[in-house]
C-alpha cells in the first residue's frame, strides 16, 4: 500500500476499505492476492489493529476477500467485476443525476460535450 491521507470526512476503517477496494478496481489486488496483514497495515499507517480489521471485516461480509485460517485475507475470484458493477450502479443512481442536472443547468449539449472542447465557439 502507498502513503494514505486520512480525511476527517469518514472514519478511518471506511477509508481504508475504500483504498483497498480503489486497489482491486485498478487491478492492483488480484483474485487470489493477500492482502497485507493487519499487524502489517496497523503499524505501517499506526492505526489501532482493531480498525484494520473492521475495514478487512467488510471487505469480507461483501465477499470481495476471503479469510484463510492462519493465512490471512485473499481476494476473491469475481471481487473486481463484483465492484464494477456495484460502482457504476451507485454511479448512475447517486452522481449522475447530479452531474446530469448541472450539465442541464450550463446548457451543455451532448454533442458540444462529445466534441471535448466543453461548448466553446
Amino acid at each position: 500500500m502507498t502513503a494514505i491521507e486520512w480525511s476527517d470526512g469518514a472514519p478511518i476503517y471506511r477509508q481504508l476499505k475504500e483504498r483497498v477496494v480503489a486497489m482491486m478496481l485498478d487491478g492492483l489486488l488480484k483474485p487470489g492476492d493477500a492482502l497485507p496483514s493487519v499487524r502489517q497495515v496497523a503499524a505501517e499507517y499506526r492505526l489501532n489493529p482493531i480498525t484494520v480489521s473492521r475495514a478487512y471485516q467488510e471487505l469480507a461480509d461483501e465477499a470481495l476477500v476471503e479469510k484463510r485460517r492462519g493465512l490471512g485475507m485473499y481476494v476473491m475470484e469475481g471481487a473486481s467485476e463484483k465492484l464494477l458493477a456495484s460502482e457504476r450502479e451507485r454511479f448512475l443512481r447517486e452522481e449522475w443525476p447530479l452531474v446530469l442536472e448541472r450539465i442541464q443547468r450550463l446548457g451543455l449539449s451532448l454533442e458540444k460535450l462529445l466534441r471535448g472542447n466543453g461548448g466553446a465557439q
